[in-house]
């Protein structure tokens, strides 16, 4: 994205958005996923955080316009972040794992996305430019109630959902911090060496958006 402070002076800022998977805005994965975001500010992107469950919308009806047209029918809350996603240089997915995947309200805005699944594996007229393809960037941010001693597959629900969005939206899946044993650790502020990895997952992020694909 571009910052221009005049019209011959435009300095290129990419673009992070970060997915708030969690309905309490200022809970323990709101917690990391904000860490991350200033981390990815300090590498000198922009940054936007979406409070997916305060989003008023319905989940895919499967009206299927979307097969033959690069749009939803269906006009709401989450109508603006088609664009936004495809306009984003980077996706940061921030979730807690409930019922083994992701919470319901963020399972519904991923599966809106099939507007850009029917243009790329359908009509083979993918909505993201070839040319980006490659600097498009992921990071999973997630935290769990169980161990994974007690359960070692926990984060399994979340990690398949969250690459095939990354699929559907073209963006390279790239690393994960995956927190288990909340039960137990119950609030991560108490826990400064998993907010720094969360901060410096998102700078690295940051400046993996910036340098330039090869």
């Amino acid at each position: 994205m571009p910052f221009c402070a005049g019209a011959s002076d435009c300095i290129s800022m990419p673009l992070i958005l970060g997915l708030l998977g969690s309905p309490l805005p200022h809970g323990n994965t709101a917690l990391i996923l904000q860490q991350a975001l200033d981390g990815a500010a300090e590498a000198g992107c922009t940054v936007e955080r979406v409070n997916v469950p305060f989003l008023t919308f319905e989940p895919c009806m499967e009206i299927l316009h979307c097969m033959n047209a690069p749009e939803c029918s269906q006009l709401d809350d989450l109508t603006p972040y088609y664009q936004r996603v495809i306009e984003a240089d980077g996706i940061i997915v921030a979730t807690p794992v409930m019922t083994m995947g992701v919470p319901g309200k963020l399972k519904g805005f991923m599966d809106r996305f099939q507007v850009l699944y029917w243009a790329k594996y359908g009509r083979k007229d993918p909505l993201v430019p070839k040319e980006r393809k490659k600097q498009r960037h992921g990071l999973l941010l997630a935290i769990s109630g169980l161990s994974r001693a007690r359960v070692p597959h926990v984060f399994d629900g979340v990690r398949y959902t969250t690459n095939s969005f990354f699929d559907i939206t073209d963006v390279t899946p790239g690393e994960e911090l995956l927190i288990d044993d909340m039960d137990g650790k119950r609030d991560l502020s108490q826990f400064p060496e998993l907010l720094a990895e969360a901060r410096a997952a998102g700078r690295r992020l940051g400046e993996q958006v910036k340098t330039p694909a090869a």
